[in-house]
């Protein structure tokens, strides 16, 4: 049995739920196929979800943007990026929000400066690259954060500012759009301070051994999703408008970032 996780965009709850309804439909559809074997019945939810993107029994899963460029090109292969309709995406591209506390002095990025981030972790496009392009032109010495906290999700890094134990994170644009409609109290004590550059969003990736022709069966099944009426109400809750077929070098700027913020001496945000 192949494995299929599809992780990134799974809370609030409602997320998960229309997520699992994507998938029986996607499954349906490749199930159709006779010459592929070995699709799974649900979504895989014991494996973390970065441990799914280099299974070598994988069929579909969703990686982020940064370590696919950086890590994971050339060892999987890339079926489809979603286009989400929510404030901040633009097609298959989008952005990460400053978020800080409502009542922060801070106006700008520089004002952040000698205060703590939170970050989901280093690896994040959203969370972590991103966030350091903005902030590489303003450090000094390497540093422009008196302290640098890792929360482990997007979530935990918006608790994190809610309760004052950090002042300011970078949340991209779907997960904070997906939280204002389905969990705004959680949003209540924040604001958007500033709006990162934005690049590609989150791949669906296949193992490498995946063939050409279940590739395009893959995409062919994504884009059957897309026009589905049966489906409709699943894509209002995931705000997924579209899949985009992107070419590999797409993914290259987010590399670009990375090695702008190492030119002016801010390989990691701290």
């Amino acid at each position: 049995m192949r494995l299929a996780s599809l992780s990134m965009y799974v809370d609030p709850p409602p997320l998960k739920e229309a997520t699992a309804a994507l998938w029986r439909y996607i499954r349906d559809y490749l199930r159709q196929e006779t010459s592929l074997s070995g699709i799974p019945g649900e979504l895989d939810h014991s494996l973390p979800y970065d441990e799914a993107w280099l299974h070598p029994d994988l069929i579909l899963a969703q990686t982020c943007g940064y370590p696919y460029a950086k890590r994971l090109r050339g060892a999987v292969r890339l079926v489809a990026t979603p286009i989400y309709d929510l404030p901040g995406c633009d097609g298959p591209l989008m952005r990460s929000f400053i978020v800080v506390r409502e009542d922060a002095t801070a106006r700008s990025l520089a004002d952040l400066r000698g205060l703590r981030a939170a970050v989901n972790n280093h690896e994040s496009n959203s969370g972590s690259n991103l966030f350091r392009a903005g902030i590489a032109p303003l450090a000094e010495g390497g540093r422009f954060f008196s302290e640098v906290i890792e929360t482990g999700g997007h979530g935990a890094s918006l608790a994190a500012v809610a309760a004052s134990r950090a002042d300011a994170t970078a949340i991209d644009c779907v997960t904070y759009g997906n939280i204002r409609r389905f969990s705004p109290q959680r949003l209540a004590r924040l604001r958007i301070l500033a709006e990162t550059a934005s690049g590609p969003g989150l791949p669906f990736i296949t193992s490498h051994s995946t063939s050409d022709g279940e590739l395009e069966r893959l995409r062919e099944a994504l884009q059957s999703a897309i026009k589905e009426t049966a489906l409709a109400s699943t894509r209002a809750t995931l705000s997924l408008s579209g899949f985009a077929v992107l070419p590999d070098a797409d993914y290259e700027p987010l590399l670009e970032l990375e090695r702008e913020a190492s030119a002016l001496c801010y390989p990691r945000i701290a």
